[in-house]
């Protein structure tokens, strides 16, 4: 134990009387173990980004959503299999949502929704936020709890009665300091009355509308009868149709219903569509498929052939999207990995040459009663030491890159504990591995030689 400290002293002495080469020697362990942590710091984050973004679109579920551009759903004039001239399709309608629910039956929920922009305005304060015609199967879908008050009960969706749900964003802007529940809330030109709030939800950096993902804290959600017969329903022709303007007279089962005229986007002027999206949730990741197969060929008889909308499964999306970057970031990874071999070879030659430029000094330690494995410790030691500072160096190194790359761009990175211990665990092996070669070759200087040499 004493020859080991004696020399772990003169190997940590070595490396301080030369510490300009010593920390050139070091930068290839240090670049490579900084880039490794880097890189897997980017891919645990896309793949925390991509498991938050499966838990919105909700389990199993599947996304259907009308084609806007008709021309375009035509297809090819050759192509007769899918599409047919001269046929009519009604578009994503409340009739399709209830069909799925009664026919297929590995459906466990439905959710029709349609979404408009909007304007909220209360005490002076006027905002922008988007209204969702939904149903109760909507937060059940996509596991939206809610904080307080209640859900819609069945008077209120089957009458369309003016009552809403917010998002905790819509409570802190316009409900700072009061409670919302029982409050009313101009959305467009509606008086809606608040029956719930929902539970804040944290969201993704990556969350997209094409998924059926969007701002939850955000919106302002009422029963889907309550925006068809209040707002607009695309399904029924009106004046604002055929040219006219102002208050528009929608013609229901019920009688008349007065509309106040209400901006749903400029999208409203292709889109004919009753609803804008259909979410069905399946019983089984494992009737995913099968379950889309049935849909698309139950839509297309609805329809009249029309290609007129599109079936996405957002969980097997994000499955191969996943699949897509863990390959991308294993190619990092070894990119950055090579860095370190780089690193241990510049060891391997910095070493080589710190024997030549110190052969009377092993000559002396010789002379002096050292042994050949006294000098292949002592060498093999100093670039050990080389290594695992370059690794501590990294460590640190790879932690800012990972903060810093957060800060600027955006992407989120999370450091594990596990590609701070492997990497570093990987440096001092390269250190052992690459400084082996130059302790042996300094063991076998012959001491007489050695003391002769100039």
């Amino acid at each position: 134990m004493e020859r080991f400290y004696h020399t772990l002293n003169i190997a940590i002495d070595a490396v301080l009387a030369n510490k300009f080469r010593s920390i050139l020697t070091a930068l290839g362990i240090i670049f490579g173990v900084g880039a490794v942590i880097a890189m897997m710091a980017i891919g645990n984050g896309a793949r925390q980004e991509i498991l938050e973004q499966i838990k919105m679109v909700g389990v199993n579920n599947i996304l259907i959503t009308p084609i806007l551009d008709n021309a375009a759903a035509e297809g090819d004039e050759g192509d007769d299999s899918k599409t047919l001239k001269g046929t009519y399709s009604p578009g994503l309608t409340l009739k399709d949502a209830g069909s799925i629910q009664n026919i297929i039956p590995t459906v466990v929920r439905v959710s029709p929704e349609v979404s408009y922009e909007t304007y909220i305005i209360k005490d002076g304060i006027r905002k922008k936020a988007t209204l969702k015609g939904v149903t109760p199967d909507f937060f059940d879908v996509y596991s939206l709890p809610m904080q307080e008050g209640e859900m819609f009960n069945n008077i209120q969706l089957e009458n369309g009665s003016p009552v809403c749900i917010i998002g905790p964003t819509i409570k802190t802007k316009f409900f700072p300091a009061e409670n919302p529940l029982g409050k009313y809330i101009k959305c467009g030109n509606i008086w809606l009355k608040v029956v719930g709030v929902l539970k804040s939800m944290k969201m993704a950096s990556g969350t997209s509308e094409d998924l059926g993902i969007s701002d939850y804290n955000n919106n302002i959600y009422a029963p889907l009868q309550t925006v068809l017969l209040r707002y607009r329903d695309r399904s029924v022709i009106d004046r604002r149709d055929i040219g006219g303007g102002g208050t528009s007279v929608m013609m229901f089962g019920r009688g008349a219903i007065i509309s106040s005229s209400f901006s749903g986007g400029s999208s409203d002027v292709t889109n004919k569509n009753q609803l804008d999206k259909i979410v069905v949730q399946v019983n089984d990741s494992e009737n995913l498929n099968v379950t889309t197969i049935l849909l698309e060929r139950m839509m297309l008889r609805r329809h009249s052939e029309m290609v007129d909308f599109e079936i996405t499964v957002p969980e097997l999306l994000l499955k191969q999207e996943q699949r897509t970057k863990d390959v991308f970031n294993i190619v990092l990874g070894v990119i950055a990995s090579i860095s370190l071999i780089v690193g241990g070879i510049g060891i391997m030659n910095i070493m080589l040459a710190s024997v030549m430029e110190r052969i009377r000094e092993i000559g002396v330690r010789r002379a002096t009663g050292a042994t050949k494995r006294d000098i292949t410790n002592q060498f093999l030691t100093e670039a050990t030491l080389i290594s695992i500072s370059g690794g501590f160096i990294g460590i640190i190194l790879g932690v800012a890159f990972a903060k810093l790359i957060t800060e600027f761009t955006g992407i989120l990175t999370i450091i594990s504990m596990l590609s701070i211990v492997v990497s570093f665990g990987v440096s001092a092996a390269i250190g052992i591995m690459f400084g082996y070669m130059p302790a042996r070759k300094a063991a076998n200087q012959n001491p007489v030689e050695s003391l002769r040499h100039e």
